[in-house]
């Protein structure tokens, strides 16, 4: 059973989300917030699997929250979806970069909210397309001739390949089958990724994929 914990200043959009999530079989609420200060102290007794954090709240905010938690030793298998109505650019970031594992707006079906807790629950990366389009306007520049950042000299060939993966956002399986390598070899490598960068989890990846121009856009 996955455990969450529901965080949003707007009581209405808070139990629509409690309900939503208390009718899947693999699924529990066990707590709610309606703010980020709330959502921390509550995370900390409870030790959710996942926190369905919204961004904008008074007090202390979605972000800084996140930020809190995913910076917390003792936290560090709790995850962070950002479940909000604002898909804009300086959100998105500000979320990844604390640390949040995925991004995915209210306005989707309901079974994109529970199938993307599971997803954050196993460790995937989930961004919603608003969200991936801002990260590509952001970061990618088709126009610009492909460097090597700093920030990969560290990485072995091998491992940039597996980033690149990561950023397009496939999966264990899904990079095994493209490269030829076990599942467990391309979590191996992910692991080693996320060492070198210093990044807390796939989410934060993905942003080095798109800050260090390993995915660009394709064209339609």
């Amino acid at each position: 059973m996955i455990s969450v914990l529901v965080v949003d200043d707007q009581t209405l959009i808070r139990s629509a989300i409690t309900d939503l999530v208390s009718q899947a079989d693999d699924l529990a609420v066990v707590g709610e917030a309606a703010n980020g200060q709330r959502a921390v102290e509550l995370a900390r007794r409870l030790r959710p699997d996942v926190v369905c954090m919204d961004i904008r709240m008074p007090g202390t905010d979605g972000i800084a929250a996140t930020r809190t938690i995913c910076s917390d030793p003792a936290l560090s298998d709790v995850r962070v979806l950002v479940l909000t109505t604002f898909e804009e650019d300086q959100y998105i970031i500000g979320a990844l970069r604390a640390g949040a594992s995925g991004f995915i707006g209210k306005g989707c079906e309901p079974d994109q909210i529970t199938d993307a807790i599971r997803s954050v629950h196993q460790g995937d990366a989930l961004l919603s397309p608003a969200a991936t389009r801002s990260l590509i306007n952001r970061y990618v520049n088709p126009d610009s001739d492909p460097q090597t950042p700093a920030a990969l000299e560290h990485l072995t060939d091998r491992e940039r390949e597996v980033l690149t993966k990561v950023g397009a956002g496939m999966s264990n399986d899904e990079i095994a089958d493209a490269l030829v390598i076990s599942p467990h070899t391309a979590k191996t490598h992910i692991n080693r990724i996320m060492t070198k960068l210093g990044a807390h989890d796939r989410a934060q990846l993905v942003i080095a994929a798109y800050e260090n121009r390993l995915v660009r856009p394709h064209n339609p």
